[in-house]
């Protein structure tokens, strides 16, 4: 069972190989893309079950044993993120897929599209399989690169800009990150993960406090929590609506994987607890505070991903059993909800033209099957009853109040308040948006074209001078009126770069039939919680330092002890 292992990482590689040198044939491209990770995500379940019933797999690439030759464990949290990573980002790419073939490729050249969300999926499986530092921090990198090339897809200037500051941010949580592991090795002499639990406990304390803060400051900026979050606002909105969706609900939670890795393996101790308990009530707070002040959809979907990074750390800081049990249900929940809303917001933007709330309108009366798809998770994202996101967040309380301690009692109570402000702020954009009738057109003084809001049936977005004169319409009515042609349209568009137009009309199929997709796995979360709390109290005592460490030294590490094992690991 061992040699499944490695195809998590391996197809999605040979995929995007693949697809890479056929360049010239899209749908064969599409072919191999939608292959390679729907055989992942069968592969990942399959994993799931086998650990969950037989314990750790561990694979020795190349025969060499731990710690000397490279290591992939595969354990119950792995497998588990794998499985709903892979559904996740296959059901990305068929939102992708139909964006494509409706508009072309215009924001996501073929060529190179498929390749890199392939890359991108083998970095974030490399992640979730590492034993040892090392590789995790090379699928940090290659999940990295992938998204340089995602991010800026398109070469619009916006996105130029925003890919430098992502691009730097993300060299500078590179650089920490390669930092500890080599501050670590000097102080250990292995980079394992097994072997570093064992070894570090024999340090100084201090020393142990500096590596514990370097490697939560690099994940912590990967993960985007308060106060190293300042990037993921500005920079997910500018992607195409796939690209940021599937950054949305997976990137941020690889490092909480990694921060779950350190807390509870590495440095398993309480003494940065609290800490931690503090930056989840900030970023929390923080990221619902930003959500309510913006007036863009995309904008204030990523302010809220940024606030619930608070209520994973807050479960990772309890230090408990069950805080760790109930961040595992938080983190699958949200990785599928908060997907699914941008997902949904992709639907809205091409329906409306637009994200910017001050411009949508009326879009229940023409589409009320996306207005559904948008109100599920957000009542889920909210933590209304009975959903996934109210059960994540009553296990979180839960662990907070047996832990009992002042700051888990505020982090309760912050966690709580940001819970209806959520709610607040995403059932008021659904009101904007779907609820309201279309607004009037809009005009500016400043001379330039300015887009306007049209009826949900015209195909596409009208452009009005923006000074209003004597032959400028004085109502909504004239203005619809006076829409002027598709090629109008584009003419001013190609006379005035600075102003981009957006198709408005029916959603395909495909795209809706994924975003649909998307909101029944988000339902099944709140049907099959039970079993998945059950997993994931189970997963949590997996990722325990004796069980984990006996998985991948069965035999006892030389010089260290007999490590006789607990989890009944498979090794080979």
């Amino acid at each position: 069972m061992t040699s499944l292992v490695p195809l998590v990482v391996l197809i999605p590689m040979l995929g995007a190989a693949v697809t890479l040198t056929l360049a010239g044939r899209p749908r064969v491209q599409r072919l191999f893309a939608v292959t390679a990770l729907s055989a992942v995500a069968v592969l990942g379940v399959v994993l799931l079950l086998i650990v969950d019933a037989q314990g750790t797999l561990v694979m020795e690439v190349g025969g060499w044993a731990a710690p000397f030759g490279i290591a992939l464990v595969v354990d119950r949290l792995s497998a588990l993120l794998v499985a709903v990573s892979a559904i996740v980002l296959l059901a990305v790419l068929l939102f992708s897929v139909g964006q494509g073939l409706a508009d072309g490729h215009d924001e996501t050249p073929v060529s190179i599209y498929y390749p890199s969300y392939l890359i991108l999926a083998a970095g974030v499986f490399t992640a979730f399989s590492a034993g040892d530092l090392f590789n995790l921090y090379v699928g940090f990198e290659i999940l990295l690169v992938a998204s340089y090339v995602l991010i800026t897809l398109g070469g619009s200037e916006s996105r130029i800009r925003v890919g430098q500051t992502y691009i730097v941010v993300s060299l500078v949580s590179s650089m920490l990150f390669l930092s500890s592991i080599a501050m670590i090795y000097g102080a250990t002499g292995t980079v394992n993960l097994a072997h570093v639990a064992l070894r570090v406990a024999e340090l100084p304390v201090g020393i142990q406090i500096v590596l514990h803060v370097m490697l939560l400051l690099g994940f912590g900026v990967k993960s985007a929590v308060f106060p190293l979050s300042f990037w993921l606002p500005d920079s997910y909105p500018t992607a195409p609506a796939p690209v940021t969706a599937v950054f949305a609900g997976l990137l941020t939670k690889v490092g909480v994987y990694a921060i779950i890795r350190t807390e509870t393996l590495l440095f398993p101790g309480p003494e940065l607890n609290p800490a931690l308990l503090v930056v989840a009530s900030l970023t929390m707070l923080v990221g619902i505070l930003g959500a309510i002040a913006q007036t863009d959809l995309k904008r204030m979907l990523s302010f809220t991903l940024v606030s619930h990074m608070g209520y994973l750390i807050f479960g990772v800081g309890l230090g408990t059993a069950v805080g760790t049990a109930a961040t595992i249900y938080y983190i699958v929940h949200h990785i599928v909800v908060q997907t699914t809303l941008f997902l949904a917001t992709g639907l809205v933007e091409r329906i409306g033209g637009t994200t910017s709330l001050r411009r949508l309108g009326g879009l229940l009366q023409a589409s009320p099957l996306v207005a559904v798809l948008f109100f599920v998770p957000a009542l889920n994202l909210g933590g209304i009853p009975p959903f996934s996101g109210f059960l994540g967040k009553l296990g979180l309380f839960q662990a907070g109040a047996e832990q009992g301690s002042v700051l888990a009692w505020v982090g309760i109570g912050v966690g709580a308040l940001v819970s209806l402000l959520t709610l607040y702020a995403l059932i008021r954009a659904w009101s904007l948006a779907f609820w309201r009738p279309r607004p009037a057109p809009v005009s500016s003084d400043t001379g330039a074209l300015t887009l306007t809001a049209v009826d949900a049936q015209t195909t596409a977005l009208p452009l009005t001078p923006s000074r209003p004169g004597p032959g400028s319409p004085a109502t909504a009515s004239d203005a619809d009126a006076s829409v002027p042609t598709r090629a109008d349209a584009r003419a001013a568009v190609a006379a005035h770069p600075d102003v981009q137009g957006r198709r408005r009309g029916a959603a395909p199929t495909l795209l809706v039939g994924a975003t649909a997709g998307m909101v029944l796995v988000s339902l099944a979360l709140t049907v099959g919680a039970g079993p998945l709390f059950e997993l994931a109290e189970r997963a949590g005592k997996s990722l325990e330092g004796p069980s984990y460490i006996s998985s991948v030294f069965p035999d006892g590490v030389p010089g260290i002890g007999d490590g006789s094992a607990t989890d009944g690991g498979s090794h080979g």
